[in-house]
């Protein structure tokens, strides 16, 4: 359909791919079935390599490259006609440059003309966005297809594919589907017995392989081809000669770190619509067969569609490529699917805090600089300070690293003060890695290296991460700013810093604490360089928890992290008496107070305000008491005394105010005068009379039971013999020298013949 519509128009015709393959695949078919050679009327331009010439008027792009071209010629000039291909995969550049288009044709360029093609698109969503625009359909022709499934098994999926592939018929090429590169290594060391035996060319396809290798695994070929492809070749141009396909069900499918905003493709169920496209693979140009690794109930319980990018991604570089074309708010583009307000607001935030746009949400001049590199904000940020401290060249390569997923092996080798050096070490870097390095310095035009400076390399990765600043706790445990914690991996070579960046933090819901894989040394001191407006200062008082004791405390903080804290000096003393206030609270009076003083004191005061106008007060008051008795003191033991020395009691006897203390011993004395001069001692009890235990002996002299609370409640004695064992108990003294003391008088003098017993006790 593209090359029909170059009469049609007088400029280019410009078609959006979603993936490098398929844009030099379709280019290549085209300017074949033209009669010419590639870069004369037909071109293509990826990421990367670019093919075409004075006379090209039909360019297949990447999604990618067209919103670069609209940085660099806002009316797109040169282009009559633009052409979204596969638009069902909805990624965030084929939403956006949609968008772009949109606002284009509307305002300046009435003429240009949009098409948006698709085999499994739902037509009528975005035929009503461009205006209801008319439809058009072709129904194509596939040959007859046999489709088999396969029920789930725990055999290994490199297994499963060798017995799906030893099970196809044996003409035609194949072409079996796989998540990604490592999982078609696997498959390929699995089917070299078989590929041997029966003589297969089994190779490769995947976006990071050269376009040589690619080619080979596309062109036709002596011997019959098994080609391991990821969804690749989903979206491409037949393959000649494939007349089966094996569907692993799996891709990997775009998202990003929650913890570092860096792409990840994490492995996922394709969608119905997926499915069919793979499986249109085999009968393109004769009937085929399909060998699914799943049940049919599998497939029927997916989602139709994949969920468009918009809606699940982070959005800060749609944002800032937004802000770099002038337009001040995304709500001035019209979308197909707006992007989350959460989502633009969390892509925000990010932006600003890398320096990208101010306040105002404008875009800065750190924020033009990065929109002119290919890279994700995180990592334009980083090649942007690294190339203002003149070791742009290193930032280069650090950044191209960490963009393509570079890992560290599972052993470490030796520690390092960064994984990112580590990373960086050892020479050749693979072809992908030193193009993309090509791009960003021609981007930013970064010169040859002044100097190699680590420190300034290590604070031009922090100026991109100045979110994920952590600080070592204990072992290889982390504390993250902002909060939280993590664990660092065995594969770090990061061991000794104490302060450090999260560049890339795995979550492990189920197996504890997030996993730092990717880390690297930082000086605090740089944090008041890179973000000065996120240190705190904070001066204060802390608990020493070993000396139960208040400490005071100056702290600078980084996003609520300590990142520097010195402790003595001068306290003050308000801050310390709540702070030890709250620390007493939370250990109780139990370990202040003589508990059975306290309840005698509480129980007494009960009853002595049931036969007065004193008040009673509740237990709750004596630990507001202990509050008050915080008062210029900073540590439990000073607590401890003042409590020893009755200061709790003295307290709660001044709340009753006046001269209650003298109510009270007036109304419930704690002792009383016996007549042999010795202080008995009243003991009080809820629910109980107060009573007054002594030896017989010292109540010699005493006619009538003793009397408190204004002789309105009599004291219950309890008369002791010498061993200090009642002999009797009463309320009625004189009563019971009347009537029991003789006979009691009796068996004592017969038992403590020593004492003297007298007739009459006076």
């Amino acid at each position: 359909m593209p090359p029909a519509l170059l009469p049609m128009v007088r400029g280019e015709v410009w078609v959006l791919e979603p993936r490098r393959l398929a844009a030099r695949l379709a280019a290549r078919r085209v300017a074949e079935e033209m009669g010419e050679a590639l870069g004369e009327t037909v071109g293509y331009q990826v990421r990367f390599e670019q093919t075409s010439g004075p006379r090209t008027r039909l360019r297949f792009l990447t999604e990618g490259v067209l919103t670069r071209r609209f940085l660099s010629d806002p009316r797109l000039r040169d282009a009559s006609v633009v052409v979204l291909d596969e638009f069902h995969e909805r990624h965030l550049d084929s939403d956006l440059a949609l968008a772009l288009l949109r606002r284009l044709q509307r305002t300046e360029r009435p003429d240009l003309k949009l098409v948006v093609m698709s085999a499994t698109l739902e037509a009528s969503p975005i035929a009503a966005y461009l205006g209801d625009c008319p439809v058009l359909r072709s129904e194509g022709r596939l040959f007859p297809m046999e489709v088999r499934y396969r029920p789930l098994t725990a055999d290994p999926l490199e297994e499963q594919i060798r017995q799906a592939v030893e099970a196809l018929p044996p003409d035609g090429d194949a072409l079996v589907f796989l998540p990604g590169a490592g999982e078609i290594q696997r498959a390929m060391r699995a089917l070299e017995p078989a590929a041997a035996l029966r003589n297969w060319l089994v190779l490769p396809l995947y976006g990071d392989l050269s376009p040589e290798e690619q080619d080979r695994a596309v062109q036709p070929a002596s011997q019959r081809k098994i080609i391991l492809s990821t969804n690749v070749a989903e979206s491409s141009v037949t393959i000649d000669g494939v007349r089966a396909v094996v569907d692993t069900g799996m891709a990997r499918i775009a998202s990003q770190s929650p913890w570092s905003g860096l792409p990840l493709l994490k492995i996922g169920r394709i969608s119905q619509a997926s499915a069919t496209q793979r499986a249109g693979r085999a009968a393109r140009q004769a009937p085929g067969t399909v060998i699914r690794l799943y049940p049919q109930e599998d497939l029927l319980r997916r989602p139709q569609r994949d969920t468009p990018e918009i809606a699940r991604l982070d959005l800060s570089d749609l944002l800032l490529t937004v802000k770099s074309m002038g337009i001040g708010e995304w709500r001035e583009l019209e979308w197909l699917d707006a992007p989350p307000e959460s989502a633009v607001q969390a892509a925000a935030q990010l932006l600003t805090r890398l320096g990208a746009i101010d306040a105002s949400a404008r875009l800065t001049h750190t924020g033009k600089a990065m929109s002119q590199c290919p890279l994700p904000p995180r990592l334009a940020r980083v090649v942007v300070e690294a190339r203002s401290r003149n070791v742009g060249d290193d930032g280069a390569l650090a950044a191209a690293l960490l963009s393509l997923g570079a890992r560290l092996p599972r052993e470490v080798r030796h520690r390092t003060s960064s994984d990112v050096l580590a990373l960086m070490e050892g020479s050749p870097h693979p072809p992908m890695t030193r193009r993309l390095v090509f791009a960003i310095r021609n981007a930013m035009g970064i010169g040859p290296q002044k100097r190699a400076d680590e420190n300034a390399l290590l604070e031009s990765i922090l100026a991109g991460f100045p979110d994920r600043v952590a600080r070592r706790r204990q072992g290889e445990e982390l504390l993250l700013a902002g909060g939280g914690s993590a664990m660092i991996a065995p594969s770090s070579t990061v061991h000794d810093a104490q302060f450090l960046v999260a560049i890339d933090i795995e979550e492990r819901q189920e197996r504890g604490m997030p996993l730092v894989r990717i880390a690297s040394r930082i000086d605090p001191s740089w944090l008041l360089d890179i973000d000065p407006d996120r240190v705190t200062e904070r001066n204060g008082v802390e608990w020493h928890r070993g000396g139960a004791r208040v400490e005071s405390v100056h702290a600078l903080l980084y996003d609520g992290l300590i990142i520097d804290e010195s402790r003595g000096g001068r306290i003050d003393a308000e801050q310390a008496a709540a702070l030890l206030s709250e620390k007493a609270r939370e250990a109780g009076l139990v370990r202040f107070v003589d508990m059975e003083e306290l309840q005698s004191f509480l129980t007494r005061l009960r009853f002595a305000a049931k036969h007065s106008k004193l008040r009673e007060i509740p237990e709750a008051d004596a630990l507001d008491g202990l509050a008050e008795l915080c008062q210029g003191k900073r540590s439990f033991a000073e607590l401890e005394q003042a409590c020893r020395d009755g200061g709790l009691i003295h307290y709660l006897t001044g709340k009753l105010g006046g001269d209650a203390a003298r109510q009270l011993d007036h109304i419930a004395p704690t002792r009383l005068r016996m007549p042999s001069g010795r202080q008995g001692r009243i003991e009080y009890a809820d629910g109980q009379p107060p009573r007054l235990s002594a030896r017989l002996q010292e109540f010699f002299g005493m006619t009538e039971t003793p009397r408190i609370a204004n002789g309105q409640v009599p004291l219950v004695l309890l008369l002791l013999a010498p061993n200090m064992r009642p002999v009797q108990t009463t309320t009625d003294l004189a009563g019971f020298w009347q009537k029991w003391y003789p006979q009691v008088r009796k068996e004592l003098m017969r038992k403590y013949p020593k004492h003297a017993w007298p007739e009459v006790p006076k």
